[in-house]
């Protein structure tokens, strides 16, 4: 009976060892990290504690640069929980690491030691390993000792199968392959290199590597360097969703959200987006804040968009450096159409060459101006530090103190194409400081401020501040109002901050905008404002290395691709860009995009034109009346139109808003028919534009004719045919129920043939010469 009970003991013994072994090995099986060795004692498998979560509200932001920003996922120190502070008591006095407890347990497959755990460190041709290694093999397999001394014990395991190892070397090689293609990518500017670069990200996404995907997904989305695939960039988003990858979730909540590829659903893509935003993503965040900042599939809420806002603003703004950051560039298209002699703010190719021409002969202006084109980027001209630093070294040595400061900056700031040089930047910033320019002034505030070449001094930092603030140069303004702010060298005074960043804020800087956004927030020297606050967050965060897109969709429409184009509009449509809502109204109002039906076209276009309506574009606001008006994407409802036309009219006083108006009121169209009314609504459009004029002037000759047979309707004359003959007439059945637009053109042609006439008269008449005396000749007197 002891025999058997023994062997009953010993038979769940080695059941329980070997499901153990088992459950170890499936757990390494199933391991999310593909990318790195299964058997490294950092990959061990364990939970990301909750507080490491809090990173993000925090503000800790890893400083990967990537299209769409993830936030944080782990922490570098928590705070102790309840359990580690109530544990303590029963823990030995020295504690057995959690990673040497790995290794301790970690069992080994095959060799002369199969189910043996490995032990580290161990020994081998004399050197020490304290972890598997692969060092002595052929095959690339990770093996260990389970001894301390291999050389004499030979007592040996693989750390990993087979397949094991054959999913570490596939992962190994995806990696080197998304290195190498990310190095292409961003280490050149051909669209040929680039395109190479992607097909090599091609290779590592279809082996299965995570952040090659993402990049393969978007890119297909947006049809960078490749062929434009809603379907297939769908299908990688959903694979990476079982992975739990922010960017995925935030790419099919934008799928869903307008509907690209699948059914519009805007209760999907709140979801997705939300699940993007808590696992970091600054774009879920951006486009979260603007649907509770303007309700948008969501109860509006200005505490709830704060908080997506400041979070993203956080980040934007601790990238601002001193330079300022690149320019973004907000066009639009509709302004391009309307206005073509109206320049966007593009430098054409020729006029760049122009000043290109004008630097090489030795023209300081254009070096200057040439080098702020490359350090900022903007207006057609890439960022190019190196070219920068080219044009300001020309200028300053013919003396010109802005670039000076403009080198001194550079050298303070540092690039890849230029080594950071506090003594250098010093140099340059002291000798335009001392000939009294602003920049260089600010320059040598900064560096006394924060220490850059120079002891820290703040008397001297608040006083070359001053001195450029007073010549009006914003980044002395900016600093001004941080010293005041954080009561640094002077009393703390949050007037004149509020003061100095509202005059730094005047000229765009986008810390002041932060800086004032937080104020606002808080209640900090003002009384507290959500909506101001929000406002100004919403500025910052649209000035993040996202807004580059802009460019991009905008060199995409010129040249001809309008799905490409239309796509990249609409992520930043969702993330609150006016003009980007804008843009893509107008793209499907010219019906441009073949992405959609002809059906869904207008109801689209509407919606854009709307949401960027409710962003203040008085435009978007009169299409919305036109849209209502024709029936465009809608019913025909002229009472919503006068709404429309009633509000871009008195909001922001536009000349085509006020003549809709008096055409309303003159037919009577979602509004009482009243002619004073109709001729004081086209007398406004005439006094608020110049170019109303002339549209008004015809109106009102119609208006006149109109009102005269109006008039002589409602006369009793005397004769009785007269009467009759008036009571008969209808002008919409005798010459068609168009006939004002007629006479319009009548009346137009008429004025247009009388200008000419008298033009010409002026013309054609010379006045005569008086004739010449000769200098003897006198005049004879009169008799």
């Amino acid at each position: 009976m002891m025999t058997r009970r023994k062997w009953l003991l010993f038979t769940l013994l080695v059941v329980g060892v070997s499901q153990g072994v088992t459950a170890d090995l499936e757990e390494i099986n199933d391991s999310p990290e593909g990318e790195t060795s299964f058997h490294s004692p950092n990959t061990e498998e364990e939970e990301v504690p909750t507080g490491a979560r809090m990173v993000v509200e925090q503000m800790h932001f890893p400083r990967e640069v990537s299209q769409d920003s993830e936030g944080g996922g782990e922490g570098s120190s928590e705070e102790p929980s309840l359990l580690d502070v109530t544990g303590t008591e029963d823990l030995p006095t020295e504690p057995v690491d959690a990673e040497e407890k790995q290794k301790a347990l970690q069992r080994v497959v095959g060799g002369t030691a199969d189910g043996e755990p490995c032990f580290f460190p161990y020994l081998f041709l004399g050197k020490e390993f304290t972890v598997c290694t692969t060092e002595g093999r052929g095959d690339g397999r990770l093996w260990c000792s389970t001894t301390y001394d291999y050389d004499r014990d030979k007592k040996w395991g693989f750390c990993e199968t087979e397949d094991q190892a054959k999913q570490r070397r596939q992962a190994q090689e995806a990696e080197d392959l998304y290195q190498t293609a990310i190095k292409i990518i961003n280490g050149t500017s051909k669209t040929s290199q680039k395109k190479e670069g992607y097909s090599i990200l091609m290779k590592a996404a279809e082996m299965g590597h995570t952040k090659a995907m993402e990049k393969v997904a978007y890119a297909m989305l947006f049809g960078d360097y490749m062929t434009q695939n809603t379907h297939q960039a769908r299908e990688l988003f959903e694979k990476l969703l079982i992975e739990g990858s922010p960017k995925a979730q935030t790419g099919l909540g934008f799928l869903h959200a307008v509907g690209l590829g699948v059914n519009s659903s805007q209760a999907k893509a709140l979801v997705y987006y939300t699940f993007g935003a808590l696992g970091g993503n600054l774009i879920a965040h951006m486009i979260l804040g603007y649907r509770y900042w303007g309700g948008i599939g969501v109860p509006q809420s200005c505490e709830s968009a704060l908080t997506h806002y400041r979070l993203v603003a956080n980040h934007v703004a601790s990238d601002i450096s001193l330079t300022g950051g690149s320019v973004v560039q907000r066009i639009r298209l509709l302004d391009e159409v309307e206005n073509p002699g109206v320049a966007s703010g593009m430098l054409e190719e020729d006029l760049i060459q122009y000043y290109q021409f004008l630097a090489e002969k030795g023209d300081v202006q254009a070096q200057v101006g040439l080098g702020q084109l490359h350090l900022h980027g903007g207006r057609g001209v890439e960022q190019n530090h190196e070219r920068a630093f080219e044009y300001f070294n020309q200028a300053a040595n013919a003396g010109n103190t802005h670039a000076m400061a403009f080198l001194g900056k550079m050298y303070s700031e540092g690039s890849d194409s230029l080594p950071q040089n506090n003594e250098t930047a010093m140099q340059y910033f002291k000798k335009a400081a001392d000939l009294g320019n602003p920049v260089g002034q600010s320059g040598l505030g900064m560096a006394y401020l924060y220490g850059r070449g120079v002891p820290v001094n703040y008397d001297m930092a608040l006083k070359y501040f001053q001195k450029a603030a007073e010549q009006g140069w914003v980044d002395g303004q900016l600093q001004l109002g941080t010293m005041y702010y954080n009561g640094i060298g002077v009393k703390r005074d949050y007037k004149q901050a509020l003061k100095y960043f509202n005059l730094a804020s005047q000229a765009g800087h986008i810390l002041a905008f932060y800086n004032l956004a937080q104020m606002h927030a808080t209640g900090t020297g003002v009384m507290r404002s959500c909506h101001t606050a929000v406002e100004l967050f919403k500025n910052v965060c649209e000035r993040g290395h996202w807004s580059e897109r802009m460019m991009t969709a905008y060199s995409h429409y010129k040249e001809g691709e309008a799905d490409l184009a239309v796509v990249q509009y609409l992520l930043l449509a969702e993330q609150g860009y006016e003009v980007a809502q804008s843009n893509v109204a107008f793209i499907l109002d010219q019906g441009e995009a073949k992405l959609f039906s002809e059906n869904e076209t207008f109801p689209r276009a509407l919606l854009h034109w709307n949401r960027a309506a409710a962003q203040g574009y008085t435009v978007a606001r009169i299409k919305l009346g036109d849209y209502h008006f024709y029936g465009y994407g809608t019913d025909v409802d002229y009472e919503t139109a006068v709404i429309h036309y009633r509000l871009a009219s008195e909001q922001q006083h536009n000349a085509q808003a006020m003549f809709n108006l008096g055409y309303m009121h003159e037919k009577g169209l979602g509004i009482k028919q009243d002619i004073h009314l109709a001729k004081r609504f086209y007398d406004m459009a005439a006094e608020a534009s110049p170019d109303a004029q002339v549209p008004v002037f015809l109106a009102l000759c119609k208006l006149g004719l109109v009102y005269s047979l109006q008039y002589l309707q409602e006369m009793n004359v005397s004769v009785r045919n007269a009467q009759e003959l008036m009571s008969q007439i209808d002008l919409d059945q005798l010459l068609g129920p168009e006939w004002d637009l007629y006479l319009m053109t009548i009346i137009a042609l008429l004025l247009g043939t009388v200008i000419a006439y008298r033009q010409r008269q002026h013309q054609g008449v010379p006045r005569p010469a008086a004739p010449q005396r000769p200098q003897g000749e006198q005049r004879e007197p009169e008799q």
